[in-house]
């Protein structure tokens, strides 16, 4: 039994609300038309699915039943028309992009305001992560995308570096060292002070307890954090200091003045990180994905200001 979709979508609007007569005019079809096409689906069905109140049709009892069913293969219908339309026009496809979440207030609306300035109809599912989260990209199929501070495996992973920013000792504007223009990371190691940090399992603080193991010391943790503006707001309170990136590629986003807090070099050891785009191997990215990572990949001088 091949049921006809129109009839399907039609029998759905009506048991809605929609009159006949609307039906008709919003598909330029005759009421005739809409009406014979009701009766061949109750046929098919084999049970009256409306009746006339009044002016209006009203569901019947099997009609409530069988709609259900309809109302759930007209969206999925409808799921598989828009994958098939992804599929063949790229410019009006969604994009799902994962984020560590540090970098949803720079990086990830400078990259995609500068792709919608291009392609402004294709959309974005953005999904912020506050651990690494490599893993998840490759085991999942409805993530395309993931700008990450964590280089992945090669052989599961296509990666491309999109900046390189440079990490500094973040300590409060009355702090002793604030005044310094840089300090020696392993001079911390015999201080009193605390750090101020992400919570375990984030990239930003794998990071800073890298460069502390590399300047020879493992730092005192006294206070964990779920994102970059609390950890600012605690060190500008004299809680103790951080290790974070100073945005180098986003001047305007640094803390300014009022913020309290001073940006220190570290001179001891190399503190930078490399921010790249992450897709999994085994997922073929659709069109739209695949022309957003072309743009991203692309110089900078080459692309629309």
């Amino acid at each position: 039994m091949g049921m006809d979709t129109d009839a399907l979508r039609w029998f759905q609007e009506v048991a809605d609300g929609v009159t006949v007569t609307e039906v008709s005019e919003l598909t330029r079809t005759s009421q005739s038309g809409v009406s014979r096409a009701l009766a061949r689906l109750e046929a098919e069905v084999g049970a009256p699915l409306l009746r006339r109140s009044g002016r209006t049709l009203r569901m019947t009892e099997a009609g409530v039943v069988f709609k259900r069913h309809v109302d759930a293969l007209i969206h999925h219908l409808d799921d598989g028309l828009a994958a098939v339309q992804q599929v063949i026009d790229p410019e009006s496809g969604t994009v799902t992009l994962a984020y560590e979440s540090w970098l949803g207030t720079t990086w990830v609306p400078s990259l995609v305001s500068g792709f919608r300035a291009e392609h402004p109809s294709v959309r974005f599912t953005l999904v912020p992560r506050h651990a690494d989260t490599i893993a998840t990209l490759r085991s999942r199929g409805d993530i395309d995308l993931e700008l990450t501070t964590s280089r992945p495996a090669p052989s599961t992973h296509g990666w491309h570096v999109v900046a390189r920013e440079s990490l500094h000792l973040v300590v409060s504007a009355e702090d002793p060292l604030a005044s310094s223009s840089g300090v020696a990371l392993h001079t911390l190691s015999v201080s009193e002070a605390g750090f101020v940090a992400l919570r375990a399992g984030s990239s930003l603080r794998n990071l800073a307890d890298d460069l502390c193991a590399e300047a020879g010391f493992t730092p005192r943790i006294d206070f964990e954090c779920d994102d970059v503006p609390t950890v600012l707001g605690f060190v500008a309170a004299g809680l103790g200091v951080a290790i974070l990136p100073l945005q180098d590629s986003h001047p305007e986003s640094r803390p300014g003045p009022e913020s309290g807090v001073q940006f220190l070099s570290i001179t001891d050891v190399p503190a930078s990180l490399e921010i790249g785009i992450a897709w999994a191997l085994e997922h073929r990215l659709l069109p739209a994905a695949q022309t957003f990572l072309a743009h991203v990949r692309r110089p900078p001088q080459n692309k629309v200001p």
